[in-house]
């Protein structure tokens, strides 16, 4: 196991998470993603996170979360359990944190409220990967050459996208990491999140690809300024 995988571990997961909802982003396993806390239940779950395992739990929030929003509005089931790799404290007395996304777990129950924020039972989730490992590596492969043919149209430059992937030594690394850069609607993103079935999340994002460059194409060809109406 290399050392960019080891970083990956799960080591303190008791069954028990800390929740911080996110109403627009869905996270994933294998990548980082910086985050601001200013709410005080979000400071406080991380100073319990901070002097215990450096574990949160990140998940999207269901459609219809602005009216309960100061309230506990109902999450997807299915989340990203990450570790706080850093964080420091700005001026104002806020929080900027990096968070490692390690595994998916799914929320079970939410516990009854007894800290400013919410906590779930929660159980990890392992990806399925049902086909031979040869037809896998074609899989890798194909799902590799479609994105690096879009690099030229997303913030991601090739170099940089090339030192992320050689750490993706799985298929499932791979989708997660894609999934994650893509620029895609949160329910599309929460779909793949959701689907353990490896093969069927590569076979999503392929489709999701096919989907951009051909928006793409439709704009590269759409005539600017456009033609005057004859009404």
């Amino acid at each position: 196991m290399n050392r960019g995988v080891m970083a990956f571990e799960i080591e303190g997961f008791s069954g028990i998470v800390r929740l911080f909802p996110l109403p627009n982003l869905v996270m994933f396993p294998h990548v980082m993603q910086p985050l601001h806390l200013f709410e005080p239940r979000y400071m406080a779950m991380l100073e319990s996170a901070v002097r215990s395992d450096r574990l949160i739990a990140m998940g999207l929030l269901k459609p219809g979360w602005e009216n309960y929003y100061e309230g506990r509005p109902t999450p997807h089931p299915m989340a990203c359990l990450g570790r706080v790799a850093a964080h420091n404290k700005t001026e104002d007395n806020r929080f900027n944190i990096l968070v490692m996304g390690l595994r998916r777990i799914r929320l079970i129950e939410e516990l009854n409220p007894t800290k400013p924020y919410r906590e779930f039972l929660a159980e990890l989730c392992e990806d399925n990967y049902p086909l031979p490992e040869k037809d896998l590596a074609c899989l890798h492969n194909n799902l590799l050459l479609q994105f690096k043919s879009l690099l030229p149209q997303l913030p991601m430059d090739v170099e940089q996208f090339e030192q992320v992937a050689s750490h993706a030594d799985s298929l499932g690394m791979l989708t997660d990491v894609i999934s994650y850069t893509l620029n895609l609607e949160v329910e599309v993103k929460e779909e793949l999140l959701t689907e353990l079935n490896v093969i069927r999340r590569a076979e999503k994002l392929l489709r999701q690809m096919e989907l951009i460059r051909r928006e793409m194409d439709i704009k590269e060809r759409s005539p600017f300024p456009p033609e005057f109406s004859l009404n």
